[in-house]
């Protein structure tokens, strides 16, 4: 093969490159938080890129965009979000109602964007301190009924779930197939039973620096497979 003929390959291979990495899209659909209903018409916006695409009839959409991009969506009667989009597959987004009071459980709690994940601690947190502020009052009080009152008690209680909910996601987001598959080739069955039995603490993620979380998913694995070959005598 003469030297004009491997330019020409090379530069088609750098040429499918650019159009596979240019072709990128992020796919999704986007949900009523309450009933499930599909919601069209919706705006949305690749925060990075700023491209902008509605959802169909189906709540369905495509936009070009990638792995770690923010994606704002606004439509007429309901809370404008913000979903950070960290896995490949279908997206499926849920917006709040603009007068709809959310009552957290776990469920529910796994459907909400990060953006309004936040904003529901913030609240949780806010409504369980038993301090007030009070311009006809002399500013900071006391106050018995935020402290003690049926609120502040549901307060309480769904801060638990929702910083378990955040913990959770944010070692989803390091703690990634793709990391894992890079070190360490195996079957999809066997990818799932060893995320699932060897998933790492969200204090382990914080601290962790890259190599940390490489050392860990070989030690890890290799516990995984004596524990596999051990159950299997």
């Amino acid at each position: 093969m003469n030297i004009n003929k491997i330019s020409f390959l090379i530069a088609m291979l750098l040429f499918c490159n650019v159009t596979i990495s240019l072709s990128q899209e992020i796919k999704g659909i986007v949900y009523d938080l309450e009933t499930s209903k599909k919601i069209s018409d919706v705006q949305i916006k690749n925060l990075r890129t700023n491209e902008q695409v509605k959802t169909d009839l189906q709540g369905n959409f495509t936009i070009p965009g990638q792995i770690n991009d923010y994606l704002s969506l606004e439509v007429r009667g309901y809370d404008r979000d913000t979903a950070f989009i960290y896995q490949e597959g279908i997206n499926r987004i849920y917006l709040v109602n603009d007068k709809s009071t959310i009552t957290i459980d776990e469920v529910i709690v796994s459907k909400i964007t990060d953006s309004r994940l936040t904003r529901e601690i913030e609240r949780a947190k806010n409504n369980s301190k038993a301090v007030e502020t009070s311009s006809t009052r002399g500013g900071l009080r006391i106050s018995p009924s935020r402290l003690f009152g049926k609120e502040a008690k549901q307060a309480r209680s769904s801060i638990e779930i929702l910083e378990l909910e955040r913990e959770h996601r944010n070692v989803d987001r390091v703690f990634t197939d793709d990391l894992i598959l890079t070190l360490i080739p195996m079957e999809r069955q066997e990818l799932l039973l060893f995320k699932d039995g060897y998933r790492p603490t969200y204090e382990f993620i914080k601290q962790a620096s890259k190599e940390d979380l490489t050392a860990y998913i070989l030690d890890s694995y290799a516990k995984f497979k004596t524990n596999k070959v051990d159950s299997i005598k």
